[in-house]
C-alpha cells in the first residue's frame, strides 16, 4: 500500500508553523506519535501568536497528571471550553487588523472546535483541519497502530516505521542533522533527506518579522491560498 514512497515521522503539535505543513505536504506519509512522552516546553500543547508587544504563548490546559505519560495518555484540562474563548479573543484582539482576519479566524475557530478530552485525539482532529484547509493530501498515519515494539528508540524507532510502511524515503527537520546519519539509512535501502525551510518573511504589520509563529499567523496576514502558495518553499538537503 506504501511501498516506495516517501515518510515522515512528527510529534503532533498545536497549530504549528508552516515548516510542519511543509513536511506533510512533502511526504506521502505522515505519521504521528501518539506513543512518545509528553514534553512540557515543546510545541505539543502550545504555540506563539503575534501581540502588540511581540511574540507570545497560549496554549491548551492539561488536567494534572504525571510528567511520564505519553502524549495520548494526557488529557485536556476540563476547563478548556472557557479557555478556548479566551484564546480566540486574544487573536481577535491582536488581529483585528490584519488583511485576512476573517478566513483566519474561522479557521482558528474549526480547528479549536473538536470536543475530544484526549490529547493527541484533540490535536489529531486540528491537524486534519489544517491539513484540509490548505488541500494537502498525504496520507496520515499513527505511531501505535503499526504494532511496532516500544523498546525501539531514536534512529531505530524511525527506521522501524518507515520500513513497516515499506518507504524508500525519510525527510527529517533539518535540525535532526545531529542525531541521524544518511549512511545508517543507506545501509538498510533508505534514502535520508533532511527538510530546511526557505519561506520568505511575509508582512505582519509590524516593523520586525517574528519568524516561526504558529500557522494562524501567516493565514491573518497572507489568507489561505497564499499560505498555500508557501508549501513549497523548502528544500531537501
Amino acid at each position: 500500500m506504501f511501498a516506495g514512497k516517501k515518510v515522515a515521522v512528527m510529534q503532533p503539535y498545536f497549530l504549528p508553523y508552516i515548516g510542519y505543513w511543509q513536511l506533510m505536504n512533502a511526504v506521502d506519509v505522515f505519521v504521528l506519535y501518539d506513543d512518545i512522552q509528553f514534553t512540557k516546553k515543546g510545541w505539543i500543547n502550545r504555540n506563539r501568536y503575534l501581540s502588540s508587544s511581540g511574540p507570545e504563548y497560549f496554549s491548551i490546559p492539561l488536567k494534572k497528571d504525571s510528567d511520564y505519560l505519553d502524549v495520548v495518555e494526557r488529557k485536556v484540562s476540563e476547563n478548556f471550553k472557557k479557555d478556548k474563548l479566551k484564546i480566540i479573543r486574544k487573536i481577535q484582539a491582536s488581529y483585528r487588523k490584519a488583511l485576512f482576519y476573517n478566513e483566519g479566524i474561522e479557521l482558528l475557530e474549526k480547528s479549536l472546535s473538536s470536543t475530544n478530552d484526549n490529547l493527541f485525539l484533540f490535536l489529531f482532529d486540528s491537524i486534519v483541519c489544517l491539513k484540509n484547509a490548505l488541500g494537502i493530501d498525504t496520507e496520515l498515519a499513527i505511531s501505535s497502530e503499526l504494532g511496532l515494539s516500544r523498546d525501539l528508540k531514536g534512529k531505530d524507532r524511525v527506521l522501524s516505521i518507515c520500513e513497516r510502511l515499506g518507504a524508500s524515503e525519510y525527510i527529517n527537520p533539518i535540525g535532526g542533522m545531529d542525531l541521524y546519519d544518511k549512511d545508517f539509512f543507506e545501509t538498510h535501502g533508505m534514502t535520508l533527506w533532511f527538510q530546511e525551510v526557505l519561506s520568505e518573511p511575509y508582512d505582519q504589520q509590524n516593523d520586525l518579522f517574528a519568524p516561526y509563529l504558529s500557522i494562524i499567523d501567516m493565514i491573518m496576514y497572507c489568507g489561505v491560498e497564499n499560505t498555500c502558495s508557501k508549501l513549497n518553499e523548502m528544500k531537501l538537503l
